[in-house]
């Protein structure tokens, strides 16, 4: 029986906006053009400042998440895929705690779920926009200014939902969310290797100067560093020892965060080719063959995401809270949530206390060893990431149409068994259900392994950004080889790539 909770937000889902699922077969090349169009549009938004406020003015409440959020500040990207992300975590959180009662093999719950998640990711959408105006993230505003910047931030949610439908309704390749912050985090990997703006301080011992003036980009830092030691461009000083530029001054991009990010990138990628393969065999034709896989990341990226959005609100709110009701850190029901410092110089709150203070990720190894409390900092942030991306990613598996009856149901419905089996869901579904849980119990634990150590370590953006990006482009990569495939034709290939 479908909850009370879902039955309450049916009304709004009737009118809200809505994508049409295509009723033919979208071409590969379709697919290219609408995710193409999306991703333009995203990055529009994302340098389209916001009508009526001053860029400088106000606190940036979603500094340590913007990349992953891909969020810009002061855009109409302003909130990013938070809100979306959010809704996606609590109607996790409630049906995974049976607070909500959802039948995922009904077709008619299922789509009343999904449904029900748009309306909550546009209610987000509201909340959140009215919380940074009241938060005065953009400084103060007149009542008039701060209407139209909320209708800014709210129509550019409502926008930013569409796009994701668009393209998970089979008109693009993959997801909005997952597109968009493979593009934010790729710009900013970009940035930091090959921004040519020249460091501000920072030189190794005895150097000429106070400032080695070598370019912010490690990349492009090396190539300048290298023309100085063959004589050109030495007029902003002379070439420093390659070895300084392993670590640098500790906070700009430098050769070790270099090499964490292409240490990520193998590490996913050998993660992303793991698996376990189910022998399978077509009814109609018994001499066509196939595999099942279950990969170790089974789950994919969707347990680092919810994670690290519920790191964001609890950032998020926690900041909006201190500020307005626990300004000098007197209240210590309220300061347990967290206590913050303004830093000046960039209108950051900076966490100093509280649960804020340890589910903020870490900036570095350097950063950390600055910190009083660094080694308790990164083991509770290191062990809730784990917790919450293993627990994610078992309530992930029954809500998303990938549990052991879901495969089961979608492979006898495309014509596939496994040879030795009957031809019955409940035998295969007991066949699966000895490899699925586990494979994505221990796939979530690795994942938050790997984003723990990332972000720890540092790299040239947000650790668990890298880890994103990764798997998001072999997903694309993936996706791409089975839309080519699939357009060769063939029955037995068409339902096997329905399912994968």
């Amino acid at each position: 029986m479908t909850s009370t909770f879902l039955r309450a937000l049916s009304p709004f889902v009737r009118v809200m906006p809505e994508v049409k699922t295509p009723d033919r077969e979208v071409s590969f090349r379709e697919k290219i053009v609408w995710t193409a169009v999306v991703l333009i549009l995203f990055l529009v938004m994302s340098h389209l400042p916001l009508y009526g406020v001053e860029p400088q003015a106000g606190t940036d409440y979603l500094w340590a998440m913007r990349v992953i959020l891909a969020s810009t500040r002061g855009t109409l990207m302003e909130l990013g895929i938070g809100p979306i992300v959010t809704a996606g975590l609590v109607m996790q959180l409630l049906s995974g705690s049976k607070i909500i009662n959802v039948d995922f093999s009904d077709p008619d719950d299922r789509a009343l779920f999904t449904g029900g998640q748009k309306v909550l990711a546009m209610f987000m959408t509201a909340f959140q926009a009215f919380a940074y105006i009241i938060g005065n993230a953009y400084g103060e505003l007149t009542a008039t200014n701060a209407l139209i910047v909320w209708l800014q931030l709210f129509m550019s949610g409502i926008i930013v939902i569409l796009m994701d439908e668009l393209i998970q309704k089979g008109w693009g390749l993959g997801s909005g969310v997952s597109l968009f912050i493979m593009t934010n985090v790729a710009g900013q990997v970009m940035f930091n290797m090959f921004n040519i703006t020249n460091t501000e301080g920072g030189a190794p011992l005895g150097y000429a100067q106070a400032a080695t003036n070598l370019p912010k980009g490690i990349v492009a830092a090396m190539i300048a560093n290298l023309l100085r030691a063959f004589g050109i461009g030495t007029d902003a000083g002379p070439p420093v020892d390659a070895a300084w530029l392993l670590i640098r001054n500790g906070y700009d991009p430098s050769i070790m965060s270099l090499t964490v990010t292409f240490g990520i990138f193998f590490a996913v990628l050998w993660m992303e080719s793991v698996r376990v393969e189910i022998p399978l065999q077509y009814a109609k034709y018994r001499g066509m063959k196939a595999r099942y896989p279950i990969k170790l990341l089974y789950t994919s990226n969707i347990p680092v995401i919810l994670a690290q959005a519920l790191y964001a609100n609890i950032l998020f709110f926690g900041q909006i809270i201190y500020n307005n009701w626990n300004p000098n850190g007197t209240n210590p029901w309220l300061s347990w949530l967290g206590v913050f410092t303004l830093d000046p110089k960039s209108n950051r709150m900076i966490a100093t206390g509280g649960l804020a203070y340890y589910i903020t990720p870490p900036q570095g190894i350097f950063s950390i060893l600055g910190e009083p409390q660094g080694a308790l900092h990164v083991l509770v942030y290191a062990s809730l990431m784990i917790l919450l991306c293993w627990g994610f990613s078992k309530i992930w598996v029954d809500i998303s149409g990938i549990a052991p009856r879901d495969v089961a149901r979608q492979l006898l419905d495309s014509g596939y068994i496994v040879p030795g089996f009957r031809r019955s869901e409940r035998v295969l579904e007991r066949l699966l259900d000895r490899y699925i849980p586990v494979v994505a119990g221990l796939g979530g634990f690795l994942i938050g392994v790997i984003a723990a150590v990332a972000d720890v370590m540092g790299a040239l953006a947000s650790g668990t950004g890298i880890l994103l990006m990764v798997s998001i482009i072999k997903q694309y990569y993936e996706q791409i080889a089975k839309e080519q495939l699939a357009s060769m034709g063939g029955e037995g290939i068409q339902g096997l790539l329905g399912i994968l």
